[in-house]
């Protein structure tokens, strides 16, 4: 039987092997957050190893961040979080002075594209779907956003139905397609506000923008989204904790 041990080194110890290929699994959308994945004495007998093996193996993604173990319920794949992480920057908040749990997104624009050189040499591709959308807190402009995502991974991307989309791309990423987004990498820097983002956010023409620049990666370490996305300096606020 193949146990899915075929590209991965042998010398290594049996539950890193076996932690790379349960990894791989995710990373195909073989489990999905919706149902546990099999049993710890399931995979033993899948893969030919004992039950503490397996253990110390989803112990190993339960740690990064891949799976999650619900009281009474059994072991999930995490679905992808990074439910507001932009709007750590912008001082928007409800009247509790909570920062709103999920900000709501208007998709302006989604079709094949010729990616710019920036997302192009993030992506390793210049053959992308560009998305261009509208988030807002609290029925507030906040962030006009351009993003690319290599169309080899995402193909048909463009032409699924309105009902499709809800506030969060990457939960879309990895039901639909497979990509599961692991880590992003955030670059910010300031200019100033075009015509169409001013127009966009409500504010004036050149006026200071903060943009932040993300490259979103998936299990695998491969750049899966490069997106730009710019919102009003005068409500921009950075703050670091150092210990």
């Amino acid at each position: 039987m193949n146990n899915g041990y075929a590209t991965i080194d042998s010398r290594l110890p049996a539950y890193v092997r076996l932690r790379d290929t349960l990894t791989a699994r995710i990373g195909t959308g073989d489990w999905t957050p919706d149902q546990p994945i099999p049993s710890e004495a399931r995979l033993a007998a899948e893969f030919d190893v004992s039950v503490g093996t397996v253990r110390k193996a989803v112990d190993g993604l339960v740690d990064e961040g891949l799976l999650e173990r619900r009281q009474g319920s059994g072991t999930f794949v995490r679905a992808p979080s990074f439910n507001a992480t932009l709007f750590r920057f912008f001082a928007i908040r409800e009247s509790d002075g909570a920062l709103p749990s999920i900000p709501s997104s208007n998709m302006v624009l989604r079709s094949l594209a010729k990616a710019p050189k920036e997302a192009a040499e993030a992506l390793g591709t210049e053959d992308t779907i560009k998305i261009v959308r509208l988030r807002s807190l609290l029925d507030q402009p906040v962030l006009s956003e351009e993003i690319y995502i290599p169309a080899s991974r995402f193909a048909g991307f463009e032409q699924l139905p309105e009902a499709a989309f809800g506030p969060l791309l990457y939960p879309l990423y990895f039901e639909r397609f497979g990509v599961l987004v692991k880590r992003a990498i955030d670059e910010v820097s300031f200019g100033q506000a075009s015509e169409v983002i001013a127009k966009r956010l409500r504010i004036n023409i050149n006026d200071p923008l903060a943009v932040i620049r993300r490259t979103a990666f998936d299990i695998e370490g491969k750049p899966v989204e490069w997106r730009i996305a710019s919102g009003s300096a005068a409500g921009f606020r950075y703050r670091s904790d150092i210990n």
